[in-house]
């Protein structure tokens, strides 16, 4: 078995990473593999949340926004 590294993670993060895996009682290899597998099905998920979940703001309201911020663009020399 061979030893491999992730380049760029920090120490405290792999040192997390360690304890979850632990706490699972699974391999670091397993714990990886969960994590890569189950990803895509979280992404998806958060990205339905924002594009088709709950408005925060009414149409109406966004506009009005809209509308401001293009205002106050132009009042200090911002390039849209």
């Amino acid at each position: 078995m061979s030893l491999k590294t992730i380049k760029g993670v920090r120490e405290e993060k792999w040192a997390k990473l360690k304890v979850l895996a632990a706490k699972n009682r699974v391999s670091m290899g397993k714990m990886l593999e969960n994590m890569v597998e189950s990803y895509p099905k979280y992404a998806e998920s958060v990205w339905n949340k924002i594009l088709y979940g709950e408005k925060n703001l009414s149409d109406d309201e966004a506009r009005e926004m809209k509308k401001l911020v293009s205002r106050l663009r132009k009042e200090k020399w911002f390039v849209e």
